[in-house]
């Protein structure tokens, strides 16, 4: 899991989003992002009440 993730890939009620911390680049100030590691996508919980 990446630093941003919320849980696990494949949990159920998650799924995969764009980090919001390099905009789903991968990279923030020249350099792989540190929130999802470099790949722009982080797992989040979706739905919710």
């Amino acid at each position: 899991m990446a630093p941003g993730d919320e849980a696990a890939p494949g949990t159920p009620g998650t799924g995969e989003n764009l980090c919001r911390h390099c905009n789903g680049t991968g990279e923030h100030d020249g350099k792989p992002c540190l929130v999802c590691e470099g790949t722009g996508k982080v797992i989040e919980g979706i739905g919710g009440a």
